[in-house]
């Protein structure tokens, strides 16, 4: 509840002490006593209690020593923090069979966690592999990698082959043409790495030890999923299988697939992609190959089939029957 000064209309809440009364206080507790007269813009003074009458003079007020104010200002908070105090215990006498009852059951472990920022992706990662213990399968599609990305990849690696884990990594045919990777294969050393290429792969998939893995979920890779679910990481480890067991080791030749008009594995796949509707850019990322490469297959299609346009190029791609030679 507030008060207000008659003449000046300060307002002075119930437990502030306006600079007017400071002031007047102050003189006050110096003086021994204050004339009633004075006090008139700090009716604060009265409403705190800083000064009682004078016995001897009616006209003058003496000040009420500060011990005694402060005392007396602060027994409500005590009693309120008694009463936070008191309620603090009671609720946690409340909740305590709950609290035993949570504490019997399992860790709550999160299916999927959404890591954004390459830094926390590298760092989740890092942490993951470094507990590998039996089995770290890769999925990278894409042609070759620089020299820095395989270098961090062997860091990172060196240590679960010293351990005995065993190491699966599956690229495309193209990566097979990168003196990288070559190099990479035989600094890890023998025994324990193994690597396998294939024509098309899906996008980038890490599990590790059959318990966590890792997906892209944009194309820049700057937001990736962690998933620890059981029935998802068991579903995408059955994916990596599959894809494993029809690639072909790194150390032997691909097997020469040309289909009687000369028309190449490699073109036959592109071919397939051409018929299902995708731009040059796309069916190059699923093979793994530059955008420039892609187009020079492409050529080379066409002038295998006889086609002048690329809508020509589709119809006679369905008609030669070249997809089928491929099954």
């Amino acid at each position: 509840m507030q008060t207000y000064d008659d003449e000046k209309g300060h307002p002075h809440g119930h437990q502030e002490l306006c600079e007017d009364g400071a002031r007047l206080y102050a003189s006050a507790l110096r003086t021994g006593r204050i004339a009633r007269s004075e006090i008139g813009p700090a009716p604060c003074l009265i409403d705190l209690a800083l000064l009682h009458p004078d016995p001897d003079d009616a006209e003058w007020l003496r000040p009420v020593p500060p011990t005694a104010v402060l005392a007396q200002l602060l027994m409500p908070l005590e009693q309120e923090i008694q009463d936070r105090r008191r309620q603090t215990v009671e609720l946690s006498s409340a909740f305590e069979p709950f609290m035993q009852i949570s504490a019997q059951d399992p860790p709550t472990t999160h299916a999927i966690t959404v890591l954004e920022g390459y830094s926390r992706i590298d760092a989740s990662l890092s942490r993951a592999t470094a507990g590998c213990s039996q089995e770290l399968l890769t999925l990278q599609p894409g042609g070759g990698r620089s020299a820095d990305i395989l270098s961090q990849a062997l860091v990172r690696v060196r240590p679960l082959l010293d351990r005995g884990v065993r190491v699966r990594t599956l690229y495309q045919h193209t990566a097979r043409h990168s003196q990288g990777i070559q190099a990479y294969l035989e600094q890890a050393g023998p025994g324990g790495m193994e690597i396998r290429t294939l024509e098309q792969l899906i996008d980038r998939l890490i599990v590790i030890d059959r318990k966590v893995a890792y997906i892209p979920a944009e194309n820049d890779r700057e937001i990736a999923l962690e998933l620890r679910h059981p029935g998802l990481v068991g579903y995408l480890t059955s994916v990596f299988e599959q894809f494993w067991n029809s690639a072909v080791p790194l150390g032997e030749h691909l097997p020469t697939d040309r289909t009687p008009e000369g028309v190449t594995g490699v073109q036959r796949s592109i071919a397939q992609l051409l018929v299902e509707g995708h731009v040059d850019e796309a069916i190059a990322r699923r093979l793994g190959m530059n955008v420039r490469t892609c187009r020079g297959h492409i050529a080379k299609l066409s002038a295998t089939l006889g086609s002048g346009s690329r809508a020509q190029l589709g119809y006679l791609i369905a008609q030669s029957g070249i997809l089928e030679q491929g099954h």
